[in-house]
């Protein structure tokens, strides 16, 4: 239900405004003219809900990763029927991390803009720091310097700093009578000079394509734009990988009993092989260390037919399970394996003498460093519970894994606040503190602790359903 409202942008009355009024296209069908006829991986379509200045469906743009003439790419559409297209906070977060991955990833990056620029109210939280909106231009000189191409299309308003996208991008595009791009636009130059100017004359497709030369390529319609730069990314020189044209073997049980696999509760969840068997070519795979440490099951398989190393949490993770997730890590780094988790991480509960909590502590320090250091491709699914340090050592958020995804059922928080029922104050360990503080405080982490907070927020890169992990 919530993709299905986020799908429709900032609703139907600014959809029928955006595309009979201003004689645009929507930026979902945009897409379906610039990508190959194929699916692609949406990342982040929860971002920017319920958050505290407002609803942003989807955080005003559209970003994901999928083939334009056989090429991976990344993207990033500006939906200009959320809030008039004006960029919020989560916004410049979404397109931020989309360039990650780009970097990461070496992928051709695409811009669709179409945007009002900043949203005034909230430019403390949009312009001064070093994660703000300019880093997005920074990030595009150092792709541009890692020979990672950038092509742009100015497909609506380019106005205020998102004007430097598309000329800092290697080719644009600028679309006749809708495309638009200037610093300041009309109300501003006439506040400033008292001098009344047509956007299309301050900054039209002709001016910059004729003129200026911020633009490389006119196209008197949508259409021809998208047609224009797939033709650029034709002759970029920037050959797709080669893939195997091998099918791999589905598993031999159905995605579909993932749903009733899914664990509630750290606790209290099946062994999660039950859920890898669900997920290998096959159903195939080569377990690592099988009787030692065995609340952290470790082993190879295939994905898709690509070879895998496996980390998955099955229940605390011990002195043992930590040593043992070091030692795997480190292989699959030496052998350049990509490396998948699947985390159900438990919160920190207190160890029965103060030796077996060193040793544990340190087991899962050096299996922390193992996982930060690993020069390989990371991809973590949260199956469950993400609490605590424990999280870190199954390479969480800020151990920067490639990808992070959530299952539905995930849980993100420090503390389980269904498993406590005091909170000890600073400095006073018998203080239970006010009822009613704690009711609250429970009440708040219960908030903030489920799947769609998180993805709110883009602590992830989105929620997706169980069977959809393989496809993912």
């Amino acid at each position: 239900e919530l993709l299905e409202m986020v799908s429709k942008g900032g609703g139907e009355n600014a959809v029928l405004r955006h595309t009979q009024r201003n004689k645009k296209l929507f930026v979902r069908e945009r897409l379906k003219l610039l990508l190959d006829d194929e699916s692609f991986l949406e990342l982040s379509p929860l971002a920017g809900l319920n958050m505290p200045y407002g609803h942003v469906p989807a955080a005003g743009c559209l970003t994901g990763i999928g083939k334009i003439c056989g090429i991976w790419c990344v993207f990033m559409a500006n939906d200009a029927t959320v809030k008039g297209g004006t960029i919020y906070p989560i916004g410049v977060k979404k397109q931020l991390r989309a360039q990650e991955i780009a970097m990461q990833n070496r992928l051709l990056s695409v811009y669709l803009v179409d945007s009002g620029g900043a949203f005034l109210p909230l430019q403390s939280e949009l312009f001064p720091d070093k994660s703000h909106g300019g880093r997005v231009f920074y990030n595009e000189a150092i792709m541009s310097a890692m020979r990672i191409p950038q092509v742009a299309v100015v497909c609506g308003s380019c106005v205020a700093g998102g004007a430097y996208i598309p000329t800092m991008a290697e080719e644009a595009v600028i679309v006749d009578k809708i495309g638009t791009l200037f610093l300041a636009g009309p109300p501003l130059v006439k506040a400033a000079t008292g001098e009344c100017v047509s956007p299309e004359d301050l900054g039209g497709a002709k001016l910059h394509s004729k003129v200026s030369g911020c633009s490389d390529h006119f196209a008197s319609s949508e259409k021809e734009a998208y047609e224009c730069i797939r033709n650029v990314i034709s002759t970029l020189n920037y050959d797709p990988l080669p893939e195997e044209v091998i099918e791999p073997d589905s598993p031999l049980y159905s995605a579909e009993e993932l749903l009733g696999l899914a664990p509630q509760d750290y606790s209290c969840s099946l062994p999660v092989k039950l859920i890898l068997s669900r997920l290998m070519d096959g159903s195939r795979f080569q377990e690592f260390k099988a009787y030692y440490g065995t609340t952290l099951v470790t082993g190879f398989g295939h994905v898709e037919g690509h070879l895998v190393g496996i980390v998955a949490s099955n229940g605390e993770l011990s002195h043992d399970a930590s040593l043992k997730g070091s030692h795997f890590v480190q292989l699959c780094s030496q052998r350049s394996v990509p490396i998948l988790f699947f985390q159900n991480t438990a919160p920190h509960t207190a160890e029965p003498t103060s030796i077996s909590q060193s040793n544990r502590l340190k087991a899962q320090a050096a299996m922390m460093a193992a996982v930060a250091c690993a020069a390989v491709p990371k991809i973590t699914i949260v199956i469950g519970g993400c609490y605590g340090s424990e999280s870190y050592a199954m390479c969480g958020r800020s151990f920067s894994p490639n990808f992070l995804f959530l299952w539905p059922n995930a849980r993100v928080a420090l503390v389980d606040s269904r498993r406590f029922s005091t909170v000890p104050q600073a400095g006073d360990s018998d203080c239970t503190g006010d009822e009613s503080e704690l009711k609250h405080l429970k009440e708040k982490l219960e908030e903030e602790s489920s799947a769609f907070y998180s993805s709110a927020r883009l602590w992830d890169d989105g929620v997706i359903l169980p069977q959809n992990t393989r496809k993912v």
